[in-house]
C-alpha cells in the first residue's frame, strides 16, 4: 500500500481532511521538544489550522529520547493522519510538522532555535522532564543537570538545550521569543522560566540578565484525552484514507488550551482565533479541571467500580452513577469554586459529561482508580475543606471518598504508592493517615459522615 507522503495527498479520499494551505511555502515558526502523541493530538491540529491563514507556523520537532519518531514521520514529511473520536469519527492528516531532530543533530537544534523566524519553542516532557526538586525548583544534583552545568558535550536535559539554544540565540542577534511549556505540571511556566534562569544563573555570564529581559514563560493548561496508537488505529487508517501512516494519532474530539496571554514581543500566532483561550488566570482554568473533571473522574471510578462497571462510557450509562456525578459537580463542587473570567462553569460541566459518555473512548475505571492516596487531596478533599469552612454538607462529597476506602480494603486491583498503608485496613484506620487526609484526620464532622457513607 503507498505510504502517507507528500505525493499522496492527492489522492486520498474526500472524507479524509488535509492541509488547506502550500507545504512548500510553510515557514518553522516553532521548535517543540517532545513530539510524542500528545503534541501531535493537540497542539500541532491548531497549527494546522492556523497555517491556513498564515503559513509560517511549521513545527521542528526534538526527540531527546528516542529515535523512533523522527525515523517514522521524518520519511512522510512529517505528515500523519489524526483521528478523532466520537460516535462519528473523523479523519485528517495534520501537516504543520516539518522534521524532527534527536539529541544527535545538536548543532540543528541550535540553529533552529536561534533562526530569527522561531518564535516559539514549546515542550511536551511530562513533569519529570523538568528535572525539578519536590518544591519546583531545579534539582542541581540532578545527573542530567549536573552535567549540563559543567557544559561539555551536548545538553542531557530540556532546561540544558533552552540555556544552549537560547545562548546561540542571543549570539545570532534574533531577540527574544516565547517558551511554551504544555506539560501537566501547575504553573509550569514559571517553574520552567526559573529553573532555565537558574541554571543560566550558574554560566558566569549576563545569559540569565538576557533571557529575564527578552524572554517570556506563560503558564498553560491542556487537556485532551489521547489513547495510545495500536495497530487497530493503523488498519483503520489504511482502510478509511487509503495509505500506510507509520504512526497515527487517536483523541477524543473535545480538546481545551488555555495559555497565559504573555509572550515576547513580536510576532506571535493567533492562537485565539482557532481555539486557544488566552487569560491571565491559568491558575482558575487549573482548578476548574482539577475539581470538576478529575474530581469527577475519580467519583466515577471508585463508585462504578463498586457497581460493576469497568470503563467510564459505560458507567456513564449507568442513570443513577451519571445523576450522582453531575449532581456532585453543580451542587457541591462548582459553587465553591471561583470560576475564571471567560469560563462558563455549566457549560464546562455539560462538555464533562459528554465527554464521560463518549462511546469511542474506551477509558478504564482501574486506571483512574490508580495512586489514589495522591490523587484524591487536590481532586476531592481540598472541595471537602471549602465545603466545611463555609459549613455546607459534605454528605455527598464523602460518598466516593468512602467508595475509595472500601476499594482500598478489599485490595483487588489497588495500585497505590501507600499501598502497605492501605490494602486491607479498615476505613477508620486509613482515615488517620495524615499524609493523605491532613487536618482532616481531626474533624470529626469529616471522619464520621465518611464512615456513614453507604454505596450508591
Amino acid at each position: 500500500m503507498t505510504r502517507l507522503t507528500e505525493a499522496a495527498l492527492g489522492s486520498l479520499p474526500a472524507a479524509v481532511g488535509r492541509p488547506r494551505y502550500d507545504r512548500a511555502a510553510l515557514r518553522t515558526g516553532i521548535v517543540h521538544f517532545g513530539p510524542g502523541a500528545f503534541h501531535r493530538a493537540h497542539q500541532l491540529p491548531v497549527y494546522d489550522a492556523l497555517n491556513a491563514a498564515e503559513p509560517r507556523w511549521g513545527v521542528v520537532g526534538v526527540s531527546l529520547n528516542s529515535r523512533s519518531v523522527a525515523e517514522a514521520l521524518n520519511p512522510q514529511g512529517g505528515l500523519y493522519t489524526l483521528a478523532l473520536l466520537d460516535a462519528a469519527p473523523s479523519f485528517e492528516v495534520v501537516g504543520a510538522l516539518r522534521r524532527v531532530l534527536a539529541a544527535g543533530e545538536g548543532a540543528a537544534i541550535l540553529e533552529a532555535i536561534a533562526a530569527a523566524d522561531t518564535r516559539i519553542v514549546s515542550s511536551t516532557v511530562t513533569e519529570k522532564g523538568y528535572c525539578l526538586t519536590a518544591d519546583g525548583s531545579l534539582d542541581m544534583g540532578h545527573p542530567a543537570i549536573v552535567h549540563d552545568r559543567v557544559g561539555e558535550g551536548a545538553p542531557q536535559s530540556l532546561v540544558g538545550w533552552l540555556v544552549a539554544g537560547l545562548a546561540a540565540r542571543r549570539a545570532a542577534g534574533a531577540g527574544g521569543l516565547t517558551v511554551l511549556s504544555c506539560d501537566n505540571l501547575a504553573d509550569n511556566g514559571a517553574k520552567l522560566g526559573r529553573a532555565v534562569a537558574a541554571l543560566a544563573a550558574t554560566r558566569g555570564d549576563d545569559l540569565a540578565a538576557w533571557i529575564e529581559g527578552e524572554v517570556r514563560f506563560p503558564s498553560t493548561m491542556v487537556d485532551a484525552i489521547t489513547p495510545a496508537t495500536d495497530d487497530a488505529l493503523r488498519e483503520r487508517v489504511r482502510e478509511v484514507a487509503g495509505v500506510d501512516d507509520a504512526w497515527p494519532i487517536q483523541r477524543e474530539r473535545f480538546w481545551q488550551w488555555v495559555v497565559e496571554d504573555d509572550f515576547a514581543p513580536g510576532a506571535r500566532p493567533d492562537l485565539a482565533a482557532t481555539g486557544v483561550t488566552l487569560t491571565h488566570d491559568v491558575r482558575g482554568y487549573e482548578l476548574a479541571k482539577l475539581r470538576l473533571l478529575n474530581g469527577a473522574h475519580s467519583s466515577l471510578a471508585y463508585l462504578g467500580i463498586e457497581r460493576g462497571h469497568g470503563v467510564v462510557a459505560e458507567a456513564m450509562r449507568d442513570a443513577a452513577l451519571a445523576g450522582f456525578v453531575e449532581r456532585l459537580m453543580r451542587e457541591d463542587i462548582a459553587p465553591l469554586l471561583t470560576a475564571p473570567v471567560g469560563l462558563d462553569v455549566s457549560g464546562y460541566i455539560a462538555a464533562i459529561l459528554e465527554r464521560f459518555s463518549n462511546p469511542a473512548i474506551r477509558h478504564q475505571l482501574i486506571q483512574i482508580a490508580a495512586d489514589g492516596s495522591q490523587k484524591l487531596p487536590y481532586r476531592l478533599l481540598d472541595t471537602v475543606r471549602a465545603a466545611r469552612a463555609g459549613g455546607r454538607s459534605i454528605e455527598r462529597l464523602a460518598m466516593p471518598i468512602a467508595a475509595w476506602l472500601r476499594f482500598v480494603e478489599r485490595g483487588e486491583g489497588v495500585a497505590d504508592p501507600l499501598a502497605a498503608k492501605l490494602v486491607g485496613r479498615p476505613a477508620r484506620e486509613v482515615l488517620g493517615l495524615r499524609e493523605v487526609f491532613g487536618e482532616l484526620v481531626d474533624d470529626a464532622v469529616f471522619v464520621e459522615t465518611v464512615l456513614a457513607a453507604k454505596p450508591l
